[in-house]
């Protein structure tokens, strides 16, 4: 099918609205409105925008604030800033802070669809769009999503394989980081060469040094013969070093000086010989906290994380669920020819209610289990019950994750200005009279919090 680049389009003028949809679905685009920031931010993670078009001077929220509100949600989504009160220095501080382009008006229309053009060259969204796309050329096939999240995360990850930048994946086990760096990888320049993928925490130290870079015959008991290494394996292509926080610090050493020098020296060999590979490395540790404990070296945690990319754990892309569910479904019933339609509503709902500690692993384990023991064409509630071993997380009403959101807050602003109620207010952007009955409201007493 023909995908169109997808502009949402931000103003509290209606009529200025229908003319620039107007003038933009003329030239091919999709566009989608808000009359108000606050209406765009909900609007955002329902249809993922391509490109953010707003008006600097709105309501409550103007086009500054719902930038940064945007750039919080999604770094690599381009913003437009449009107004009628453009100024050179108005202009200057909002390109300072990131957002991709400021005009004025009234907006000449051409500049308008190549300042739109130029965002999404920019962010790496017209690669995809404007062909036909099957499974086979999409380079992200393997990942199953719906979520917002991992929308933005694959925007990001699409840009940067651009590039040939180093890139650490960080994430709980059992998120599907190797998927990722697999896709990458078929994003790169690189697709045509090899991806070569290595556990550091699953090979021994002793052996570890001799996959990487290789050995020569006889170099050391059980040295057969000559063996090229990882990383000579992944010339011209990605080499993924998976748990790399878990790699010795004898090694890491060794590590840094290939990527400094782009060259491996085979174990028991004096030749050292050229490699050019792309390394994208992941970890499930806080390798940011074992940089300080002086456990993983700070030199090469830099030169790993020039651009570091975070997937969420599953139980924070709830929506994900049911899609990998019936994923899993069938990838195991085309394998062993078994008739089943999916979940009975009560199973799916303990699918959506768990906490998934072991993310999508976990599931693919729960479902290929369930599968197999299933004697029905749908899966039972009872029948995952007895996978998971756990009871299920509930998901709590919206008022009292609100309740629970507003003590929890209210508390904390409290410690951190020791019980001034002014000064608590003015930080919450609240008017006194109103923060004394959200006080009350939780039975917060203000004085208990002085020193």
């Amino acid at each position: 099918m023909i995908i169109k680049p997808k502009i949402l389009l931000v103003d509290d003028d209606t009529d200025l609205l229908s003319l620039f949809t107007i003038r933009l679905q003329s030239q091919g685009f999709d566009v989608e409105t808000a009359e108000s920031g606050e209406q765009a931010l909900a609007r955002i993670p329902l249809i993922n925008p391509h490109v953010l078009i707003t008006d600097l001077r709105m309501g409550e929220m103007d086009g500054m604030a719902l930038f940064e509100a945007v750039h919080r949600m999604n770094s690599s989504l381009p913003v437009i800033v449009i107004t009628a009160h453009g100024s050179i220095p108005d202009a200057v501080e909002a390109t300072k802070q990131g957002v991709f382009s400021f005009l004025t008006k009234p907006v000449d229309s051409q500049k308008l669809i190549q300042e739109i053009k130029s965002a999404l060259t920019l962010s790496g969204a017209d690669a995809g769009l404007q062909k036909k796309q099957t499974a086979e050329e999409d380079w992200c096939s393997n990942i199953v999503y719906k979520s917002s999240a991992m929308a933005n995360l694959l925007q990001k990850a699409k840009l940067v394989a651009q590039s040939d930048a180093s890139v650490l994946i960080l994430g709980e086990s059992g998120t599907g980081k190797e998927v990722l760096a697999n896709a990458i990888h078929k994003a790169s320049s690189r697709a045509a060469g090899l991806f070569v993928a290595v556990n550091c925490a699953a090979i021994p130290e002793a052996l570890l040094e001799s996959e990487l870079f290789g050995h020569t015959k006889g170099s050391f008991t059980g040295a057969a013969k000559n063996y090229d290494g990882l990383f000579k394996s992944a010339n011209n292509g990605t080499l993924f070093l998976d748990e790399i926080g878990d790699m010795p610090l004898s090694l890491q050493v060794k590590l840094l000086r290939v990527l400094q020098e782009k060259q491996v020296r085979p174990v028991g060999s004096t030749i050292a010989i050229d490699v050019d590979a792309r390394i994208i490395s992941a970890t499930h540790r806080n390798i940011e906290a074992a940089v300080k404990e002086k456990s993983f070296r700070e030199d090469l945690f830099y030169r790993l994380n020039v651009v570091s990319i975070e997937i969420p754990p599953l139980h924070k892309r709830r929506e994900d669920i049911p899609l990998l569910a019936h994923h899993f479904v069938k990838k195991i019933t085309s394998q062993n020819g078994k008739e089943i339609r999916g979940f009975s509503p009560s199973a799916m709902k303990l699918l959506m209610e768990a906490s998934w500690p072991g993310n999508i692993r976990q599931l693919q384990n729960v479902v290929e289990q369930a599968v197999a023991l299933s004697s029905s064409p749908l899966i039972t509630e009872n029948l995952l019950s007895d996978a998971l071993k756990q009871k299920p997380k509930k998901i709590m009403p919206f008022a009292e994750a609100r309740r629970i959101f507003e003590q929890e807050y209210l508390v904390q602003l409290l410690q951190t200005t020791q019980g001034n109620v002014t000064e608590a207010a003015r930080q919450a952007k609240r008017n006194r009279t109103d923060f004394y009955k959200l006080l009350n409201r939780h039975h917060i007493v203000p004085s208990l919090f002085k020193e």
